[in-house]
This record gives C-alpha cells, sequence and structure tokens, in this order.
C-alpha cells in the first residue's frame, strides 16, 4: 500500500532532526513550507497525495506552488526557502528509495541581492551595553550586561549565547561553541566579557544547577530570543539607534571592528564560524562603504566635477 504524503513527510522531518542534525528553527520553517506544499498540490490535483502521486508532480505543479505563495505576499527570501524545503524533501525521498523525481530541482532560485550587514559603529555599541545596566532589578541589569557584551565581545549568535548553561562559568579564556551545522569551534573570551558574566552570575537569585540556563527569564526559565530582541527594542528607543540595532546586529558589529583593526579575514571567519570565506567577506565591503562615505563627506574635492 502506498504510503501518504503526510507519512512521509513526517519521517522525512525525523531524519532531519536525528540525522543531519537540524535545528529546531529550521525543521519548523522546513516543516510549515512542506506541509503548505502538499496541502496545495492536494487542492490542485484534486486529491490526497501519497508516494505514487508525489513521483507524477511536474515542474509545473511546484511553480504553480511557488505562483501561490507570491501571491500570498512572500518574499524571494522565503520562496527561496520554500523551495529548500521541497528539495529537501524530495531528495530525502530519494535517498530512501522512495521515489525519484526531479522536478523540484528544475524549479529556478530567485536570485536575492546580497545585503550588507548593518553594524553599530564602536560608540554606539558601547553605549548599549552601557545602557542594558540600567534595570531597576540589580540582576536583571547584570544579565542584560553580560549578554549583550558576549554578543558584541565574543561574536555570537543569539542563539549559541542562550544555549549556555549555568555550568559554562566561570567563563575562561576561550569558549566552545556548537554553531550552525553542529560545527563546533573556540572563541576567544575577553577579560571584560568573563568580569561581566561573573558579575551576573553572583546576582542570579535563583538556586545553581549545573544543567540551568546561564541566561534565566523572572520565572527562571531560559531566557528566549524573543525577550532578548525586546530588550534592544527598548533600547533602540532610549538611545534613538535606528530599527538595524538588533542584537545580531552585536555579531556583525565583532565582526566590522575586528576586520577594521587589521583583524585576518580568515581568523574572523573562524571566529564567526562561517562555512564559506565570502560570507565573511561582506563584512569587507561594510568597511569599504564607511569609508566611502567618510571620504564623500569630508574630503575637499568630493563630489566636484573636474
Amino acid at each position: 500500500m502506498a504510503r501518504s504524503a503526510e507519512i512521509l513527510k513526517q519521517d522525512w522531518l525525523a531524519a532531519l532532526a536525528h540525522e543531519r542534525r537540524a535545528s529546531p528553527h529550521t525543521l519548523r520553517a522546513y516543516g510549515d513550507d512542506v506541509a503548505r506544499f502538499l496541502n496545495f498540490e492536494r487542492d490542485h490535483t484534486g486529491k490526497a497525495l501519497d508516494e505514487r502521486g508525489l513521483a507524477k508532480l511536474s515542474p509545473a505543479d511546484i511553480r504553480a506552488f511557488i505562483t501561490r505563495r507570491r501571491a500570498e505576499g512572500l518574499g524571494a527570501r522565503g520562496v527561496q526557502r520554500a523551495l529548500a524545503a521541497v528539495r529537501s524533501f524530495f531528495r530525502h525521498l530519494t535517498r530512501e528509495g522512495v521515489l525519484e523525481n526531479p522536478a523540484a530541482r528544475s524549479v529556478r532560485t530567485p536570485r536575492i541581492a546580497r545585503t550588507l550587514p548593518r553594524p553599530l559603529n564602536e560608540q554606539n555599541a558601547a553605549r548599549v551595553i552601557e545602557q542594558a545596566g540600567e534595570h531597576d532589578i540589580a540582576w536583571i541589569a547584570a544579565r542584560d550586561t553580560a549578554l549583550l557584551s558576549l554578543l558584541y565581545g565574543a561574536g555570537l549568535r543569539i542563539s549559541e549565547a542562550l544555549s549556555l548553561k549555568r555550568g559554562d562559568a566561570p567563563l575562561g579564556e576561550t569558549l566552545s561553541i556548537l554553531g550552525k551545522g553542529r560545527k563546533e569551534r573556540s572563541v576567544p573570551v575577553l577579560p571584560a566579557v568573563r568580569e561581566a558574566i561573573d558579575d551576573y552570575v553572583k546576582r542570579i537569585p535563583f538556586a545553581p544547577g549545573r544543567d540551568a540556563p546561564l541566561f534565566a527569564s523572572r520565572r527562571n526559565k531560559p531566557m528566549s530570543a524573543r525577550e532578548a530582541q525586546a530588550l534592544m527594542q527598548r533600547l533602540r528607543s532610549r538611545l534613538g539607534l535606528p530599527e538595524s540595532a538588533t542584537p545580531h546586529a552585536l555579531r556583525h558589529s565583532f565582526a566590522t571592528h575586528l576586520l577594521a583593526g587589521g583583524g585576518d579575514l580568515r581568523s574572523v571567519q573562524e571566529l564567526l564560524g562561517h562555512a564559506s570565506l565570502s560570507t565573511t567577506q561582506t563584512y569587507t565591503q561594510v568597511e569599504t562603504s564607511h569609508l566611502a562615505k567618510v571620504y564623500e563627506s569630508a574630503h575637499p574635492r568630493a563630489g566636484k566635477r573636474a
């Protein structure tokens, strides 16, 4: 008996989680995309899909799904992710010997213009960390200062910082981080960052436990990325910073300021955990763009015709 598309989808998600070690965010996003795809194709073809129906889908069927998602307001990045999810699903079916259908591979992925990272300058990065300590509750002030110091001082992703446990403190001179794709890297920890973490740990009002989250909420639950984003939103409002001043902007600032100070591109790639050097190279474009603006505003011949 042919297996239903829903069962095949669940098998694929399980393989992503256990064999490919995909993050919870990726599992949720990919699962939603493929669920939408299967629902659309069920309505599009007029019948519930099983493995035989999936094998018969054509590139036109998949393009019809993309057209629908675009009509619903999905942007180029969303389309790119949806196609990646559908392709991953069909690759899994091929690997498992369920079916072979190259239709998804033949649909062109939309091109996305790469936007430059938008880091904070050194002054604003320092102001953000300083203002994070202005809170009526002392331990929360220390927590927010420690978190933002870690993001800026070590270049961590917010998910990486929030995954740390109480047992990771006190931090040593280096910190082992398990990043995207389960890739492990070692990150130096500045003395100022270690001091901020130590000060915070001394003030945590909850009972210690090595497996407890290092960054805790008021209810002693793991601090969420949404809480960190809300923190930066409050600081943006207080300091008059643009909407680009997010937790991730501190990671951008870490990389940009390292390169501006003479840091080696390969070393910065390792510190950030980038799989591709081209990703890290975007930060050199940020510095070049900044220098061009300085030139335009400061050079006496800038903007003048010969």
